[in-house]
């Protein structure tokens, strides 16, 4: 297999003109997003270009304090992001948020990197960060959906929740249809593009190794190993954050502290 062709900054920067076009079609109905859209795209060129930069120097250093760190640091962007997007405070959420995608990491890193891989130095910058981040990333989604469904639902239909908790439900039963929708919403996506992956797309792991050389029957095994460790992962995670979180936001009777939710 050959190597990748580059892409000259110039080019680079003459693509992103295509942005045009839907910058228009967003200023033509008045959505009122092309800012936000402008932003983001900036935000995204410079935060790459300077990860980019700052990972070439850890996969030279390649040490393990230094790659826990940045991964903590994702970990980090990741909890405030499922609490702003999920709507919640995040004094509730961060300790059983923390915990919850730790340990998730800790279980699917240490089988699929120690097992299916088989490397022999886990925390190795070159596998540990890329796969670490690629299910981080997924975990962030799943999780934004799954806690917005589930506590907001729970909010909105406090009366029904709160006449199920005085009807002699224990607050596990009275929760578990709420745990139900959140896991549909959460997880539907997901398992839709699992099913077509190969004949509608090819995803973005399996793609960028056979840009970077790689045989295809080489990156067709990694993307299977993450398709099923990220969705591993963030089932994992989801439950965990539902269950853990409910030591937070739940009163002594049972009841969703209504503080918990960011209006």
């Amino acid at each position: 297999m050959g190597s990748t062709v580059d892409i000259s900054w110039t080019a680079l920067l003459i693509s992103e003109l295509f942005l045009a076009i839907p910058l228009f079609v967003l200023g033509y109905y008045r959505t009122h997003l092309v800012k936000a859209t402008i932003i983001s795209v900036l935000r995204m060129t410079i935060q790459l270009f300077l990860v980019g930069i700052y990972l070439g120097y850890i996969f030279k250093l390649n040490n393990p304090l230094v790659n826990v760190a940045w991964v903590m640091v994702m970990l980090g962007v990741t909890c405030q992001t499922i609490a702003r997007r999920g709507e919640l405070k995040l004094k509730y959420f961060l300790i059983p948020f923390v915990v919850s995608i730790v340990f998730t990491l800790t279980v699917v890193d240490v089988f699929f990197l120690g097992f299916t891989v088989r490397i022999g130095y886990l925390l190795d910058a070159r596998y540990f960060i890329p796969i670490t981040g690629m299910m981080l990333g997924n975990i962030m989604q799943s999780n934004v959906i799954a806690s917005n469904s589930f506590y907001h639902n729970i909010y909105k239909n406090k009366v029904a929740f709160r006449f199920a908790l005085a009807s002699g439900a224990t607050r596990h039963e009275a929760v578990f249809p709420f745990v139900g929708e959140a896991l549909k919403k959460a997880f539907n996506p997901t398992i839709a593009q699992m099913a077509t992956i190969g004949l509608v797309s090819l995803p973005g792991m399996m793609t960028g190794q056979i840009l970077g050389g790689n045989d295809p029957s080489v990156a067709i095994k990694y993307q299977i190993m993450m398709m099923v460790a990220i969705f591993t992962a963030n089932v994992i995670s989801v439950i965990l954050c539902i269950r853990l979180s409910g030591r937070f936001i739940f009163d002594a009777y049972g009841n969703l502290r209504e503080e918990v939710i960011r209006n």
